[in-house]
């Protein structure tokens, strides 16, 4: 059967758009290296209408199809699995963008585009497309919506989901849902966009999407702020948000051991507050539609009365746009500067703002309590309260010896966050990685409308099975 669907592929889209699972190697591991997949066949179709030919096929055939873009993703959520059944969809070749639409502030992509390829091609237009992550040289609007991501500007425009209009989508059934409505007022019935959205690849293939753009724009003012407390970061947002209003852009939270490891593992680097003895610090940014002088007299004002308030301990302000960029490679280079440590445990949560000092005091101690000598690097978008709650190995233990302890570790973290009103993934899915967890903090009833979503709309089992919740085929 195996060889016979195989084939049937090579037919349907080409035999050089159709490798096998030693040619496909290269998309069967994830990131991480935690996940490794056989498949029958990595498929790259070229439209939509390929897409939908090849689940047709599946379909008959009762083969599972898992949908991947980037293979940046961290919870294994684009990783088939190792029995060897599945076709692995691939929509690198799907990569066009259809339309710019400057009237309507809108710009439809096919769902292989690259997310800086997006962000290029609305800067040309003279519009910003907002979503920005570390990820962004490699990973594709598809992955971005099946996550809905978030990254460092959600605190003014939101998640993928917020930036989204409409939605192609292949369904289960091997059938074309054209949503490419670039309306921003549409209630006419259920809103299966946002259904599709954030989805993981589970309830259909999404294969282009119609995304909101913004003004360029005029003026940025950055600055590196020194907190004595996580509580006077806590408050000194409250204290921009009001002052800033909708041109705040962004509140990345770093502590002091983040930027010491940034230090060590980029001396190149800036060296902002060396020396300095606050545990915490924020990357702000305000994004200004007026002016130079007129962003930089609000960020002074803001800033000034903060100072005035003892809502801040210190302040770095970019003087250019390299100091800028500067600053803000401190928190870009946080994944890199882990990975050269070597690895620790990863949490992508969030909790309700105005909870984040309760839960990193609480879950700082708790760890402590089970895992003497732990150090904790906590970075994140702070201001939507997401929480890159990461763990490493104590000093004079090893990386082995620590990743041992996962499963026992993460449960505190989690329960933890849920316990503070939170979430276990904030940005990152669930996947695989996350999947047998999920029960634990979803209640029975979420649980049931969400396995009742998934049997309606892929009543096989056939999208990326095993992934975000197990379900068995009716």
């Amino acid at each position: 059967m195996s060889r016979r669907i195989f084939l049937a592929l090579q037919q349907l889209l080409g035999p050089s758009h159709v490798q096998n699972s030693e040619e496909a190697a290269p998309y069967l591991t994830d990131k991480q290296g935690r996940y490794v997949g056989q498949v029958i066949a990595a498929v790259h179709p070229a439209n939509t209408e390929e897409v939908a030919a090849v689940v047709r096929m599946c379909v008959a055939t009762d083969t599972p199809v898992v949908v991947q873009g980037g293979n940046t993703g961290l919870m294994g959520g684009a990783t088939p699995d190792a029995s060897g059944r599945a076709v692995l969809l691939l929509l690198d070749r799907m990569n066009r963008v259809r339309t710019v639409d400057i009237d309507n502030d809108t710009l439809t992509v096919e769902a292989g585009c690259i997310l800086q390829t997006v962000q290029d091609v609305a800067r040309d237009a003279g519009r910003l497309f907002p979503l920005s992550l570390g990820a962004e040289g490699s990973c594709t609007i598809g992955g971005n919506l099946g996550t809905n991501a978030g990254g460092t500007a959600v605190l003014r425009y939101g998640n993928t989901r917020e930036l989204t209009l409409g939605l192609e989508v292949v369904t289960a059934e091997g059938e074309i849902w054209n949503g490419l409505r670039g309306l921003r007022k549409d209630n006419t019935g259920y809103d299966l966009r946002d259904l599709f959205i954030g989805s993981e690849g589970t309830l259909g293939i999404i294969t282009a999407a119609t995304l909101k753009l913004f003004p360029l724009p005029k003026a940025r003012a950055t600055a590196l702020l020194a907190f004595d407390s996580l509580a006077q970061a806590v408050q000194l947002l409250s204290h921009v948000r009001a002052g800033f209003g909708a041109s705040l852009t962004a509140f990345e939270l770093l502590s002091a051991d983040c930027l010491s490891l940034l230090r060590e593992q980029f001396p190149q680097g800036p060296q902002p507050f060396l020396g300095a003895g606050q545990p915490w610090f924020a990357l702000l940014e305000l994004s200004d539609n007026h002016s130079e002088s007129h962003a930089r007299q609000t960020f002074e004002e803001v800033l000034g009365e903060a100072f005035e308030r003892e809502l801040l301990a210190n302040a770095w302000i970019a003087e250019s746009l390299v100091q800028s960029e500067a600053l803000w490679l401190l928190r870009e280079n946080m994944s890199e500067a882990q990975k050269r440590a070597g690895r620790n445990m990863k949490h992508d949560i969030s909790v309700p703002t105005s909870q984040v000092v309760a839960f990193v005091a609480h879950t700082d101690a708790l760890l402590q309590a089970h895992f003497p000598g732990v150090r904790h690097f906590t970075f994140g978008h702070l201001g939507d309260g997401n929480l890159h709650y990461n763990v490493a190995h104590p000093l004079g233990s090893t990386v082995e010896a620590h990743m041992a302890d996962y499963a026992a570790l993460s449960l505190l973290v989690h329960d933890s966050a849920h316990a503070h009103g939170g979430s276990i993934s904030a940005e990152h899915g669930i996947g695989q990685r996350k999947r047998d967890i999920l029960e634990r903090y979803k209640s029975p009833v979420e649980l049931d409308l969400m396995r009742r979503i998934k049997q309606a709309l892929d009543p096989k089992n056939l999208l990326n099975p095993g992934k975000v919740l197990e379900v068995l085929a009716s």
